[in-house]
This record gives structure tokens, sequence and C-alpha cells, in this order.
């Protein structure tokens, strides 16, 4: 790499490089999940796939339709869409009846784990062209564009 190529990073906007990065992670985890048969996965279901493998093992629908920042009739249909096609279970919350969990499926947690090789294999690929260091320092000011993104989401008037 060239000396003008190691310092374009400073050029390149910060939205740019976010875009770009995501499409690295992104195609990466699609072309395994085809690569294995599970191509029938909609847009935005990677995140809820590997959200709900990385975190509890239930979550209120609710919760994902926040998250997704999509409306509720959009995340209804990626919700429906993702059960019709066996990788969600929904589910009654057992502590507030009122109220819909998702869970993975035996399909959605294999689905998961080929998702998080591939995420692996990229983080893999960072590794060796950049320190440890660079990562963590990235790794905080990512985690520092979620904390404001958070702290906007909680100023904004509840919707009814």
């Amino acid at each position: 790499m060239s000396n003008s190529d190691a310092a374009r990073h400073r050029e390149i906007v910060m939205p740019a490089l976010l875009r770009h990065a995501r499409t690295i992670y992104g195609g990466a985890m699609r072309g395994a999940l085809d690569r294995a048969g599970f191509d029938d996965i909609p847009a935005n279901g990677l995140y809820v796939i590997g959200g709900l493998a990385l975190g509890a093992e239930e979550v209120p629908l609710a919760n994902l339709i926040r998250d997704l920042r999509i409306s509720k009739q959009a995340a209804g249909q990626l919700v429906d869409t993702l059960v019709m096609r066996g990788y969600l279970e929904r589910q009654v919350d057992p502590t507030d009846r009122r109220r819909l969990v998702v869970r993975l499926t035996e399909r959605g947690a294999e689905a998961a784990k080929i998702q998080g090789k591939a995420r692996d294999a990229v983080d893999a690929k960072l590794a060796a062209r950049v320190s440890a260091e660079d990562i963590a320092a990235a790794r905080r000011v990512l985690y520092a564009l979620v904390e404001m993104g958070i702290e906007a989401r909680e100023r904004e008037p509840a919707s009814s």
C-alpha cells in the first residue's frame, strides 16, 4: 500500500466509511448464509437473528421494533416473514401476557452460527491489517456514536 493509499482514510467522511464497513460484514455474512442454504433471510433479518443470538434468549417484540428504527408494521412483517421461514418462533411473554416475545428456532440458531463465523472471518482479516490498539480505538469511537443515538432516542417524545 502506498503512502497516498494509507492516508486516504482521512479524506473519506465517516458516514461513507461506516457504510462501506457495514457492507463488508453484511456481504460476508450474506454470502456464507447463501452458500449454506439460508438464502431466504429478508433485509434486516440478519440484524434480528444476530441480535437474538448475541442477546437474551427471549426479546420483547417492542425492543426489536425500537432497535430497528422501522415502523411497527414493517417490523411486524419482518418478524412474520422470519417466523414463516422457520428462523423465529413467537410466544406470549410469560411475565406479561399482553406482550409477545420472539426467539430463535433451531434453524435460526444455525443461521446465527454461520453469520457469527462469517463475522469472525472478517474480524480476523481486519486484525491481520491493523493493530489490536487500532481495533480497540475504532470500537470506542463506534460505541460513542451508539451512545449518542441512545441519548437522542431517550430525548424523543414517547410515541402513542
